[in-house]
């Protein structure tokens, strides 16, 4: 995979009016007097602070009122969102038992540049490792370790994929290097790797084979944890920009993806195989109820 490239954000700026320009009338005393006392928030201005705006011109005043009640207006709104809870922490979820990299990689590790990091999780990617499947879940370290070399040797990436790796125990093991808690960006799906994390099956999931429960248990309680922390619905659909042209949406266009997708979702492959996206559903109703979610 190439890893994604980003799209600069180019703020506008408007320049201020030339105040020298500006004529300023200012009416009789009265007239200043009601004008004032139809402004918002100008009823609840302290009696000190009207004294002081009595001495200034009369739009000068009538700026600093506003400014006055827009301050009173802003920590209104501040005070109501911090009295709703954020959506992030009603639907967090638990994080499963994971396996460190360490465990599984030790000395094997490559010299690697140094992770790149996105800032938050929307959307969960599944994959499976076109592996075979008659494996003993006690040999998956020595498996994982084959995985990477293959990634980092013969396709040449700085790292494995796949920021998570579940085997059909039901396992989670550490992928990608980063931190299991940080929102590390993966090399997983062609053009989207931001805001995304990658959780690979480990073994072969093509039509009419069987795909275990402890495996796919396993994954939504991953896809739920780290979706928890943004506040998405596994069931629900976000919005990816793609990065990268070789995926299925030119770089730069704007995707509605499922939350919780199959690598074929985003870019034209066979990836996670037949058998595994006939439970992608059953994934995504199980991340849910890991939510809370009714």
């Amino acid at each position: 995979m190439v890893p994604p490239g980003g799209t600069p954000h180019i703020a506008d700026r408007a320049d201020p009016p030339d105040s020298r320009t500006m004529r300023v009338f200012r009416g009789p005393r009265r007239a200043r007097e009601r004008r004032t006392s139809g402004i918002p928030g100008a009823a609840r201005t302290p009696v000190a602070a009207r004294a002081l705006l009595g001495a200034l011109p009369g739009l000068a005043a009538v700026a600093a009122l506003f400014l006055c009640a827009n301050g009173v207006e802003r920590a209104a709104d501040e005070q109501t969102a911090r009295a709703a809870p954020a959506a992030a922490d009603r639907y967090a979820a638990p994080r499963p038992d994971i396996v460190p990299r360490s465990v599984w990689l030790g000395d094997a590790a490559r010299p690697q540049p140094a992770p790149r990091y996105d800032d938050k999780v929307v959307a969960v990617f599944v994959h499976h490792t076109d592996t075979p499947n008659g494996y003993d879940c006690a040999d998956v370290p020595a498996i994982l370790r084959g995985v990477y070399q293959g990634q980092t040797g013969a396709r040449d990436w700085d790292d494995i994929g796949y920021n998570f790796v579940v085997d059909r125990c039901g396992t989670v093991y550490e992928g990608r290097a980063g931190g299991i808690d940080r929102p590390v960006t993966g090399a997983h799906t062609q053009g989207f790797n931001h805001r995304t994390t990658g959780i690979a099956a480990l073994g072969t999931y093509t039509a009419g084979v069987p795909v275990p429960d402890a495996l796919t248990d396993a994954i939504a309680a991953v896809a739920a944890w780290k979706l928890g922390e943004s506040g998405t619905d596994p069931r629900g659909e976000v919005a990816l920009v793609s990065s990268n042209g070789l995926s299925r949406f030119a770089a730069g266009a704007t995707a509605t993806l499922p939350a919780v997708a199959g690598h074929d979702d985003g870019y034209a492959t066979s990836c996670p195989g037949a058998a595994l996206t006939a439970r992608l559903g059953d994934i995504r109703d199980t991340a849910a109820r890991l939510q809370g979610r009714a």
